[in-house]
């Protein structure tokens, strides 16, 4: 492996860290498509930084372009507050705006300046080895990394300073305010933090990257753990994952780098999608089937509480006259005997001791409209589910 290589995946790893964190509570606020608004509309912000001093490297280009992305934050939300428009209808009328304003001040003033597609949306990780930063003729690496790096620092300084008032203000604005955190300043330093990291990997991977590294990572965490450190913890562990596997597969296939993280993280999401243990496809698809088995085998066992014609219990009446097919019949009947609730002799089902107690307390819950408890009963009661 080069050095180059090792630079690449590094810096790639940098903002996958310094995008997982904002991006983990932007997923838990349901704000997840304010990152895309912000990686656009930031365009204008670096623009007026650039007329300012004549420098794509200054500092001032990252504050104002902060600025610019607070700012889109501000407007989504006035326009939200008329009660006219919905958020991502506000999200879809700010960005496109404010980053056709930055295009047409390119176009306009700045036709010169090397500010392209590339540079403006896709990045390109293969280059930030060739611009390096030098102090004294020593080479102290990629600037890039410097700049990720030392938005990654701040990001996990405040992280470890206001940890408790972001998370009090994520999952219970109310209570925070009346603890003396304020909602308002920690939303808007998130913003802040969200438009810093954007423009700080802005020229290494790209806007659409930035966007994918922050979300997809947070999402496919919020799939597997409701712990918030653990999800923050996972969420870079994606990112890291995607950016390094990413990279390898670039370099395998000739790809582009950029696109190839960015596919690597829709794989990793929709793998965690469909096998997560609680939230996955699967998993849900398998707790409905449970569910429908159980809520058959109530059905069932409240039909035998009302019945004692030896015809209405045998096991055939489940086919013939519940219309049931043979599979579930065959399903229901397991779930019933493996947990105690029904006995079969000679093809006869009857209730147990147990399921006349477990039938009795479930009328008693219907009748007193406290159906939605029958789901604690089946807690109690059943051993082995569906």
């Amino acid at each position: 492996m080069t050095n180059a290589q090792l630079e690449i995946q590094l810096i790639a790893s940098l903002v996958a860290i310094a995008g997982a964190i904002p991006g983990t509570f932007l997923v838990l606020r349901k704000m997840a498509m304010i990152s895309d608004a912000i990686s656009h509309s930031i365009l204008p912000g670096i623009v007026i930084g650039f007329f300012i001093t004549q420098d794509l490297n200054s500092p001032l280009l990252i504050l104002l372009a902060a600025m610019t992305g607070v700012l889109t934050v501000i407007l989504v939300e006035k326009i939200q507050q008329t009660k006219l428009v919905k958020e991502d209808t506000a999200i879809g009328l700010v960005f496109p705006a404010l980053f056709s304003i930055g295009v047409i001040m390119i176009a306009k003033y700045a036709n010169d300046v090397h500010l392209d597609i590339d540079a403006v949306l896709l990045g390109e990780l293969a280059f930030t080895p060739f611009d390096r930063l030098y102090y004294n003729d020593i080479d102290l690496g990629p600037k890039s990394m410097w700049v990720i790096g030392s938005i990654l620092v701040v990001t996990l300084t405040l992280l470890f300073a206001f940890y408790k008032e972001l998370k009090m203000s994520t999952f219970d604005a109310g209570l925070a305010t009346s603890l003396g955190f304020s909602p308002v300043i920690l939303h808007y330093g998130l913003m802040s933090i969200a438009s810093i990291t954007t423009v700080g990997a802005f020229d290494a991977v790209g806007a659409i990257l930035v966007v994918a590294l922050m979300i997809a990572p947070a999402a496919s965490a919020y799939l597997l753990t409701t712990n918030l450190t653990k999800m923050i913890t996972l969420a870079c562990f994606f990112g890291v994952f995607s950016a390094i596997a990413g990279y390898w597969s670039a370099n395998y296939l000739d790809a582009s780098i950029a696109g190839s993280i960015a596919t690597m993280l829709g794989i990793v999401f929709l793998l965690v999608y469909l096998f997560a243990p609680s939230k996955g496809l699967i998993a849900v698809l398998y707790r409905e089937k449970q569910q429908r088995i159980e809520v058959s085998l109530i059905t069932f066992i409240l039909h035998l509480k009302n019945h004692n014609e030896i015809e209405e219990r045998h096991v055939n009446h489940l086919n013939e006259h519940i219309n049931w097919q043979k599979v579930r019949s065959k399903a229901v009947l397991n779930l019933g005997l493996k947990n105690n609730l029904v006995t079969i002799d000679n093809d006869i089902v009857s209730l147990t001791e147990k399921g006349n107690e477990f039938t009795t307390k479930a009328i008693n819950y219907i009748i007193t409209n406290e159906d939605s408890l029958i789901e604690d009963m089946k807690d109690d009661f059943f051993l082995f589910r569906g």
